[in-house]
């Protein structure tokens, strides 16, 4: 098994990846509409912890946007980053899931984290994370909310209400299923928030969770459990 170490000159404190972070952010692109809904592909990213062991799997599945069906799928393993601090959670699992979707032979498209993007502190995700890095359009779908307020939405599929912080939208609370808990959406890089919107309601289909999450979810843990059982102590 081969583990994806720390990358040379990666942040290893607060002030030094807030700084890296502040220089991405003037990267962002949010003014783009975004890939047509059922076009292309689209790439469902995740990640799963082992702390005690200091190792984080990554999962990256490629769907056919139009059909929801597997093309490919890939997984690496790797140090744990940075030390746990809200905010600044993508710097613990960037270079993994780098090394995941560089595994992968198929156009990644549209990548859709299980996480957020503008809906952050510093309007700065790890969805606008990975998205500014790859160059590829992104967006959030979070299974909670952050700190951020917001109304509940109607109870129909599709209803939303708006998560608002300082008076600024950065994100929705989306039914993708009636009568069932809400996730949240917010704009990663290179898409509006109308077409995330719809991005995320195409992918649930069936679920409340979009068949991407469902399916890094489930991959990424199993890298975890693979990596675990051949790892020595």
């Amino acid at each position: 098994m081969t583990i994806i170490e720390v990358p040379d000159g990666w942040p290893v404190d607060e002030e030094t990846a807030l700084a890296v972070q502040e220089d991405l952010r003037g990267r962002l692109v949010v003014g783009e509409e975004g890939p047509g809904v059922g076009e292309g592909n689209v790439t469902g990213v995740d990640v799963a912890y082992d702390d005690e062991r200091d190792l984080v799997a990554a999962a990256a599945v490629v769907l056919d946007a139009r059909t929801l069906e597997v093309v490919e799928e890939a997984t690496a393993v790797g140090r744990v980053s940075f030390p746990y601090v809200p905010g600044l959670l993508a710097f613990r699992e960037v270079p993994t899931v780098l090394a995941a979707l560089g595994r992968l032979s198929a156009g990644p498209g549209l990548l859709v984290c299980d996480g957020y993007g503008l809906a952050h502190p510093r309007r700065f995700g790890l969805a606008s994370h990975l998205g500014v890095l790859t160059g590829l359009p992104s967006i959030g779908v979070a299974k909670n909310p952050f700190t951020f307020s917001y109304e509940q939405p109607g109870q129909a599929r599709g209803e939303f209400g708006d998560l608002v912080a300082d008076g600024e939208t950065v994100g929705r609370a989306l039914r993708t299923r009636a009568g069932v808990k809400p996730v949240f959406v917010s704009v990663g890089h290179r898409v509006s928030l109308d077409r995330a919107c719809a991005h995320t309601l195409h992918l649930s289909p069936r679920y409340r969770l979009p068949e991407t999450t469902r399916h890094a979810d489930s991959l990424c843990r199993r890298a975890l459990q693979e990596a675990l059982s051949t790892r020595p102590e």
